[in-house]
């Protein structure tokens, strides 16, 4: 579907966020949604194709969101390494929290507790795949350029990778008071990051 800016879609937008959060994906009602934001089902559809059109609606630009974050990082060490600059520890993950998930963090909840039964059921598992096949591109250019790496298997690094991004989410499932889960990302931050740096070579 098209991106629609109208007030007529804000509310739409709006209403099914309330409605996929307090039901889930597969529980909730278009016939509820349209209550919600006082249109008929044919007012309704001209704003989505169906339900999961109008979750995906939701759940994509907070996906491409951390993609963009993802690849931003990335590029920021790779660009200093091909350019031989020195290497420094530039971002985090926990970045990522602050500056992506928590302005969003009702989007970043409904899609991990609410989306059974769409395409992003398993977004914690495919993040940590990501996250992954991105660091193991760059790995092999660090090697190259002489960086201390400590060799690491694939397994090793989706064990990482799982622990790390299942720690930093937590507080987003649950729904931590934001003070508390500032202070939770800043206990992961304190205990990954040195070992991070260690495996790393920074």
């Amino acid at each position: 579907m098209p991106k629609d800016k109208t007030a007529s879609h804000v509310r739409v937008i709006a209403a099914a966020r309330e409605e996929f959060l307090e039901y889930g994906f597969e529980k909730a009602s278009m016939r509820r949604v349209g209550e919600r934001c006082g249109l008929t089902a044919a007012g309704l559809y001209r704003h989505c194709r169906d339900k999961e059109d109008l979750f995906d609606q939701l759940a994509a630009p907070a996906l491409e969101r951390l993609n963009a974050w993802m690849d931003d990082h990335l590029a920021k060490y790779l660009n200093a390494v091909r350019e031989q600059e020195d290497l420094r520890w530039q971002d985090s993950w926990i970045d990522m929290m602050r500056e992506v998930v928590y302005p969003h963090v009702d989007d970043y909840h409904l899609i991990l507790t609410c989306a059974s039964g769409t395409k992003y059921e398993n977004f914690l598992h495919d993040l940590t795949q990501a996250a992954q096949e991105k660091t193991s591109e760059y790995l092999p250019v660090l090697r190259e350029k002489g960086a201390a790496i400590r060799e690491i298997s694939p397994t090793e690094l989706h064990l990482l990778f799982s622990a790390y991004v299942t720690a930093l989410f937590e507080p987003v499932i649950h729904r931590y008071p934001p003070d508390e889960a500032i202070r939770c990302l800043e206990t992961v931050e304190a205990f990954f990051l040195p070992g991070w740096k260690n495996l790393f070579g920074f």
